[in-house]
């Protein structure tokens, strides 16, 4: 048979991408790459398991065109896009001599939860992260206003920016309030949106979404009125610490009340809260990663105030490198004890030892490993993608600790939409 054998090449739009990061993260083959534009999927290494496809909340991945294996696009080619090309005709795959009635060369591997661990190396932190919500979530509204076009996306105006760390601009904070008016933009806890910011990039081309999770509850920031918040961390430096100014991150620290800004979104249908009386939440993040649990916390807070909810355990376990990087440290220690279990860790405190949370975790094991065995318990684990890895291997430590299977645990949280992985 000819190189010419049609293929289904899994593509990626990216018109509609808002660079979250989450295929690459999911994806067991190291298929997907990026640089710093686009998203794409190498052909030669994908081989069809669909990991990729169920996490993305915006469907950008769900892409899949028939081309001759000899015109399979490149990485270099996807890379130059700035949307999606046409899919070829009819005419134009028998012009490559693909006959009309031609089938797809594909063998779709489906997924795996990774076997029992051999050694830390093995360990596949993503592949635990659930693509399922919690049977008792709120049904959550998406793609309600897209990129494609200017018309599609939504305008909100700047109610409030306020910095929410102690120490200066090197690891400036914000915590920014979003009013949409009269247009409808419905939300819950644990879902994202998309910020278009204004102006080109070095070669010329519009600045595409950048995701950004809510950080305040249902009803709004201020309840009962149509507007959201989120956190924000003004980036300077890259994570190899090399000189980078943040195109939106910049943007969005600096605007003033009365501006207004471009919104897409919202995104996201699996990271969200559980509903259900006596459910409990264990939420494990550092930096702005803080910001859906901010969400959740504050909508239960809202709850148990109104006398409308049987509340379970609510546990939080925060990093930051000191107490002044930490986003709404002050609010924090002033939540009652009685509502959440908050654990700090600080990893460059002076004149103390580096704590990480998953030392604090450790530190706490004994309640952890009850939770883990509640199919009432939920977790969710949300900040930089070095975290990921040695959280979930702490999860495991625990579970063996507790004289649980961690395979029979970690398959049953994924599959239950107890186990909720969002890092970047």
């Amino acid at each position: 048979m000819q190189d010419s054998q049609v293929i289904k090449q899994h593509l990626i739009d990216p018109e509609i991408c808002i660079r979250c990061n989450t295929c690459e993260a999911t994806c067991p083959v190291g298929a997907v790459t990026h640089d710093s534009r686009n998203y794409v999927v190498d052909v030669e290494k994908c081989n069809f398991c669909m990991a990729c496809v169920a996490p993305c909340p915006t469907g950008s991945i769900d892409i899949w065109h028939t081309v001759p294996r000899s015109l399979a696009y490149s990485l270099e080619a996807q890379l130059g896009w700035d949307n999606l090309p046409d899919e070829l005709t009819p005419e134009q795959l028998a012009a490559e001599g693909v006959a009309s009635d031609a089938e797809p060369d594909i063998e779709p591997v489906a997924p795996q939860l990774p076997a029992a661990v051999t050694g830390e190396t093995s360990f596949n932190a993503a592949q635990y992260g659930a693509t399922l919500p919690p049977w008792s979530a709120a049904h959550a509204y998406t793609n309600l206003y897209g990129p494609k076009a200017a018309e599609a996306s939504i305008t909100a105006t700047v109610a409030g920016n306020v910095r929410v760390t102690e120490v200066g601009r090197e690891n400036d904070t914000h915590h920014i309030v979003l009013d949409f008016g009269a247009l409808p933009f419905p939300v819950l806890e644990g879902q994202s949106i998309g910020i278009v910011p204004p102006g080109t990039d070095a070669s010329g081309r519009a600045h595409h979404p950048r995701q950004y999770s809510i950080a305040s509850p249902r009803n709004g920031e201020r309840p009962g009125y149509n507007n959201i918040s989120l956190t924000v961390k003004r980036v300077l430096v890259d994570h190899q610490g090399n000189p980078v100014r943040g195109v939106a991150s910049n943007y969005l620290c600096d605007l003033t009340p009365g501006d207004t800004v471009r919104v897409t979104g919202p995104f996201g249908t699996s990271f969200l809260m559980p509903n259900h009386p006596r459910s409990h939440i264990v939420m494990i993040c550092t930096g702005t990663g803080s910001a859906p649990m901010r969400a959740m916390t504050e909508w239960r807070r809202r709850l148990r105030s109104s006398g409308k909810f049987e509340g379970g355990k609510l546990m939080l376990f925060f990093g930051a490198r000191t107490k002044e990087e930490l986003p709404y440290f002050g609010p924090l220690r002033n939540l009652p004890k009685d509502f959440i279990d908050v654990n700090l860790a600080f990893s460059r405190t002076p004149g103390e030892p580096r704590r990480y949370v998953q030392d604090v975790m450790r530190e706490r094991a004994a309640d952890l490993g009850i939770l883990l065995a509640s199919p009432h318990a939920y977790f969710y684990v949300c900040g930089l993608k070095a975290m990921e890895e040695g959280v979930l291997l702490t999860l495991r430590d625990v579970a063996q600790q507790a004289g649980l299977s961690w395979d029979t645990i970690g398959a049953a949280m994924k599959r239950e939409g107890r186990l909720h992985l969002e890092t970047y």
